[in-house]
């Protein structure tokens, strides 16, 4: 039964889609404030504050003079955009977002801000999700507006503050994953390392080293992937990601913690096994998050050429397909030639009607309640298929 609460909330989503949000109505510019002024922010905190919000791999960029000029640059543009926002559309959440963004950013701005080389270890990354989150936006948004599947799939859809939450903590927190995943890796893997094997692995040139990296690292995924749809302690917890009911590129972030520590982990044992490079890895980094972002996604390609070889946004929405033959299926995120091998293969002629659970248990509408929900169940539903 809906409460007071619920019906608060669907109205506040519903004042982002009564209005019109094609170019001319504010909506654009308003996002863009928001998410720009939202990035400003991120960047401005952990200016003041590196040693406890500043990412440890993006501090070296804060030495440029260019980001301080890009900085203000920002500032300025989304202050404009916000303004126009506000004129423009009835609803001004996006404006007041962007405006009270950016104007805190330039009050803490002119206070002063701490250089972020040598401060000391932080475990939060306040930047790399500011950062993620202009960025995949940007890219993201505009590709789901132009060329979506479903038109009418607003882009602040009923689940959308659940999955932004993800998004969050799962950036937020990347230093702490980052621990998480490499220090068992090398706990586990160390004593099997041979030096021969490492250095030659290492000294290949990056057109070999990085597909051979993603074959590795998609192989070992596949295998992890179906172990969390098989077991039904880690079902538990992939059961959060699969319980998402529409496709976009935020929806991918819809991870629990546990699944996020046990999948990287044991993928990055074998790279790191084998010894890939520093160079393949960081290369190996960006295509893994940016492939896992576009099979998520709200676009129509289907990419027909291609479909055996690169795993494709049809190929990953047949995944979290509600329908009962795409149960247990294409498991793969870079290539479905291990679905191939392995008889997981299943791409139709169509994109599926409808996406979530399949009577595969129930998942909570909050992030907190998800995060706690595994830890709560007892056992998966009788009426549930046993590998789904």
């Amino acid at each position: 039964m809906s409460g007071p609460d619920d019906g608060r909330r669907r109205a506040f989503l519903s004042l982002h889609t009564i209005e019109p949000t094609a170019f001319g109505h504010g909506f654009i510019s308003g996002l863009a404030s928001a998410l720009i002024g939202i990035a400003a922010l991120g960047v401005v905190l952990s200016l003041r504050f590196p040693g406890r919000l500043a990412a440890a791999e993006l501090r070296p960029l804060y030495e440029w003079d260019a980001l301080w000029v890009a900085l203000a640059i920002a500032l300025i543009a989304s202050f404009v955009l916000g303004a126009v926002a506000a004129v423009l559309r009835a609803n001004k959440t996006l404006a007041s977002i962007g405006l009270g963004c950016t104007l805190a950013a330039a009050a803490l701005s002119v206070s002063g801000m701490n250089p972020a080389r040598g401060a000391g270890s932080s475990w939060l990354g306040l930047d790399f999700f500011a950062l993620n989150l202009l960025l995949y936006a940007a890219v993201f948004v505009p590709l789901e507006r132009m060329f979506p599947l479903r038109p009418d799939q607003p882009v602040f859809r009923a689940a959308w503050p659940v999955d932004l939450t993800y998004f969050f903590v799962n950036s937020l927190l990347i230093e702490v994953l980052t621990v998480l995943t490499l220090k068992p890796a090398a706990i586990l893997f160390g004593w099997a390392r041979i030096g021969a094997v490492t250095s030659a692995v290492s000294a290949l040139p990056l057109v070999i080293q990085v597909p051979a990296l993603l074959l590795v690292a998609d192989f070992t995924q596949y295998w992890v992937h179906r172990a969390f749809h098989t077991w039904g302690i880690l079902w538990r917890f992939h059961a959060i990601h699969h319980s998402t009911e529409r496709m976009d590129w935020l929806a991918g972030s819809r991870l629990h913690l546990v699944d996020v520590v046990v999948t990287r982990g044991l993928t990055y044992g074998p790279i790191f096994l084998l010894g890939f490079s520093d160079s393949a890895l960081l290369i190996y980094v960006f295509l893994v998050a940016s492939q896992a972002t576009f099979i998520h996604a709200n676009v129509r390609w289907r990419f027909r050429a291609l479909r055996r070889l690169v795993a494709t946004p049809a190929f990953h929405h047949w995944h979290h397909s509600a329908e009962p033959e795409a149960v247990d299926v294409n498991f793969a995120v870079h290539t479905p030639i291990w679905d191939l091998a392995f008889g997981t293969y299943h791409l139709p002629d169509r994109w599926p009607r409808d996406y979530g659970l399949w009577g595969r248990g129930t998942v909570p509408a909050r992030w907190v309640t998800q995060f706690a929900h595994p830890f709560r169940r007892r056992s998966r539903p009788s009426s549930a298929n046993p590998t789904g």
